[in-house]
């Protein structure tokens, strides 16, 4: 097979050799998770030196393996014998294809491994190449190493050499599974699943968690939720979900009973967290991730977002802290979520008309005070189910 895919990592290739091999061969299983997730054939993956190597005869396979965490770039290459000859028939067999009449171009060259010829050399050779076919094709063509029209690219490794003609940006990050698991409060909404997206980009495996809060919410936001989640399920390949849906209402009606309606949302907040915290518990996982971002509701202040999380004791991710709004959505729509989340559905019913802005954490607590919190978090997680286990 002379199709290949050329996969490249960053960070991955400063770990040192222990981590960077367990961090390479995750992500040679979520390579392989994802083609076959997206029903792209291929022969067999290859580590090799710095490089993951994908042999397939689909195109499609470059952009599919550039959609797995932990990829900087891809590549759809020919690979051929690792000698000039070889490299400049191959850009001389691409170029007739490739470059049209009176289009500049350039090559590329990288060398690695121990030849008797430099970059340089190869660029030239493989240059005059291309020059040679095009002029015989009656191109007109012309050699531009700053601003060319078209741009072949070569690679001489040792064992072989690779020739290409774009290069397709990767997500980057780092392969999930290589950074344990955290819990994810789900809602549904545009910045939740972003959140779950960024901490999964830096190697996460995510857990969902959906806080029901009906009578107070509808079945079309649990629905949101879902479609969410089903959504974040493709980006991790390798590594299949699960969901879990935990009722809330009761909790937010006590809220409502017992306490001053203008620290409702942050009350509801801090039950959330509890219920994430049992969930985080009983998978072994090591955190909680929320989509708050500063200032972007008038109660995500900084005063709210301490009085939410005073006491708990157990730690919480907020990555989309200093996004704004523009930010968060361009993310959304780059996921595959957005249109999901702005799909009509009720707003919850238990937000008061003033909801405090200011919170002081004493005050919170206090107003805590005076509900059964173990009891409550107990009958939920009594009340939770796996709602989906993504294989």
């Amino acid at each position: 097979m002379n199709n290949i895919v050329i996969i490249r990592y960053g960070e991955l290739s400063l770990k040192s050799p222990g981590v960077r091999n367990f961090f390479e061969r995750t992500l040679v299983n979520n390579l392989k998770a994802m083609l076959e997730q997206e029903a792209v054939s291929y022969n067999k993956v290859i580590r090799d030196r710095g490089r993951i190597f994908v042999e397939s005869d689909e195109p499609a396979a470059a952009e599919v393996c550039s959609n797995v965490f932990g990829v900087v770039s891809t590549s759809f290459a020919r690979k051929v014998d690792p000698n000039l000859k070889s490299a400049a028939e191959e850009c001389a067999a691409i170029a007739g294809d490739f470059i049209a009449e009176s289009e500049s171009f350039a090559i590329r060259p990288r060398r690695s491994g121990n030849h008797s010829f430099t970059s340089a050399d190869l660029g030239r050779i493989c240059g005059d190449a291309v020059y040679e076919i095009l002029e015989s094709l009656g191109r007109n063509p012309s050699v531009n190493l700053d601003n060319p029209d078209k741009e072949i690219f070569v690679e001489m490794r040792q064992n072989a050499a690779y020739v290409f003609t774009g290069i397709s940006k990767g997500v980057g990050g780092l392969p999930v599974g290589t950074q344990g698991k955290m819990v994810v409060l789900v809602s549904g909404g545009i910045d939740s699943p972003v959140a779950a997206w960024l901490l999964m980009r830096r190697g996460v495996k995510v857990i969902p968690v959906f806080c029901n809060n009906e009578p107070f919410s509808d079945e079309a936001t649990r629905q949101k939720a879902i479609k969410c989640v089903k959504v974040l399920n493709e980006w991790s390949a390798g590594n299949p979900m699960k969901m879990y849906e935990v009722p809330n209402g009761k909790n937010l009606q006590a809220i409502r009973d017992n306490c001053s309606l203008k620290n409702t949302c942050i009350l509801c907040k801090r039950t959330m967290y509890r219920i994430a915290f049992e969930v985080m518990e009983k998978e072994k996982a090591s955190g909680i991730i929320t989509g708050s971002s500063l200032g972007q509701v008038a109660s995500q202040t900084t005063y709210n977002l301490h009085a939410e999380i005073y006491g708990l004791g157990f730690p919480i991710y907020h990555p989309l802290i200093s996004f704004d709004k523009t930010e968060i959505i361009d993310m959304a729509k780059k996921i595959g979520t957005f249109d999901i989340s702005i799909l009509s559905s009720a707003e919850c019913g238990a937000v008061p008309e003033r909801p405090e802005v200011k919170a002081m954490y004493d005050a919170v607590v206090k107003e805590e005070a005076k509900l059964d919190i173990d009891g409550l978090i107990a009958d939920s997680l009594a009340n939770a189910k796996v709602l989906y286990e993504f294989e």
